[in-house]
């Protein structure tokens, strides 16, 4: 799996409108980051349709940035924008949780 980024706007139409900048770093196609993977896309795509932009990154590819993000585990979401920044540990089947770390209301 290569790193691949999801956009929803196009990048034209970018501002600084509160969109939820997240990158989930999952490891190659194991059961529970391609759950993960699914699991997020819906989420993101029921909730915030036209206000994300989601970066996958497979570790096993690219793991400067998983060194860079220090990460601990995978597959792991990181809210980046807007601050504070967030972590998530998991396959993201708990949408409770991630609506409220997410600020999704």
């Amino acid at each position: 799996m290569k790193k691949s980024k999801v956009e929803t706007k196009p990048p034209a139409a970018k501002s600084n409108d509160n969109r939820l900048v997240l990158t989930l770093y999952v490891t190659a196609t194991t059961p529970r980051s391609t759950k993960a993977i699914a699991n997020i896309r819906k989420l993101c795509d029921e909730y915030l349709a036209g206000k994300y932009d989601l970066d996958i990154v497979d570790i096993s590819h690219d793991p400067e940035m998983a060194r860079a993000d220090q990460l601990i585990a995978a597959p792991t979401l990181i809210k980046r924008l807007p601050l504070p920044l967030r972590r998530f540990i998991g396959d993201m089947s708990d949408t409770n949780r991630l609506k409220v770390g997410l600020d999704i209301r």
